[in-house]
């Protein structure tokens, strides 16, 4: 089986920045016809306006994927542009702070929301797309979902009790839905990933002294990841390659979660 997806389409969410960005980028420098999506108009036009406007494998798409009805657009947008869409990436993620003792936080409301439910919709979306387009009378996959999630969903965090929920939630979401679409040949899949070296992890890195080496240390790899590291993984997961492949959370943190970080025996 072959890792290509030339000449595949793929929507790919939360695609203006960070590790949403390096996959979109990565499929289209791979022969896939792309979709960007994502809230941010402005940082959209900027990473990858000119791409859209000169190539013709690119397109660009704004609007607030929590809403059904933008979902419904940009669905209409990719198959105007390229007539059929054969991988979703649901990239969109959002991390924010919780305070596990505050009535009035609303966090885990909203990451649910944006980072669970919103992947939800579009797989819905997309997946009665991919029937649709297919026929009934297909033979093997029809097309490809790969969520991203983070081991945030196996570890905790005193101030990431949102983000931990929403990213268990998806991964469950994950699992259930490879069970129910698997009669109609599509593959659903995730990508749990720990430290990513994006935009916002430099600029955390920047803020907090001393958070490089806490990661590098409690990583059995001892680096941080590449985005295109975590590209590799979801191209691996949309191809013919892991054709007999769904339902499964693959892991791209260098064997940080294979670690006690307390480094004491357990028994």
């Amino acid at each position: 089986m072959s890792f290509s997806i030339a000449g595949k389409t793929a929507i790919v969410t939360g695609a203006a920045n960070g590790v949403g960005l390096a996959i979109g980028r990565h499929f289209a420098q791979q022969g896939a016809n792309v979709v960007f999506a994502d809230m941010d108009e402005k940082r959209l036009i900027h990473e990858m306006g000119d791409a859209a406007s000169k190539e013709e494998n690119v397109r660009i798409f704004a609007g607030d994927l929590r809403k059904k009805l933008t979902i419904a657009n940009l669905l209409s947008a990719t198959i105007d542009a390229f007539e059929k869409v054969d991988i979703l990436v649901n990239a969109s993620r959002q991390v924010t702070t919780t305070d596990p003792l505050d009535p009035d936080d609303n966090s885990v409301e909203e990451l649910l929301q944006q980072n669970t439910l919103t992947a939800l919709r579009m797989s819905q979306a997309v997946a009665r797309r991919m029937i649709k387009q297919t026929g009934e009378d297909h033979t093997g996959p029809i097309g490809a979902i790969v969520n991203l999630s983070s081991i945030a969903a196996r570890r905790t965090h005193p101030d990431l009790l949102a983000y931990s929920v929403s990213s268990a939630a998806l991964d469950q979401l994950t699992r259930s839905m490879a069970v129910s679409l698997a009669p109609h040949g599509i593959r659903v899949n995730a990508v749990a990933f720990g430290s990513v070296m994006s935009a916002s992890l430099k600029g955390s890195l920047k803020d907090h002294d001393g958070m490089r080496d806490c990661i590098v240390q409690n990583t059995p790899l001892h680096r941080i990841a590449s985005p295109g590291e975590v590209s590799d993984a979801v191209q691996y997961l949309a191809s013919d390659a892991a054709s007999f492949v769904t339902g499964q959370i693959v892991t791209v943190d260098g064997g940080r979660t294979l670690i006690d970080p307390a480094a004491v025996s357990a028994h």
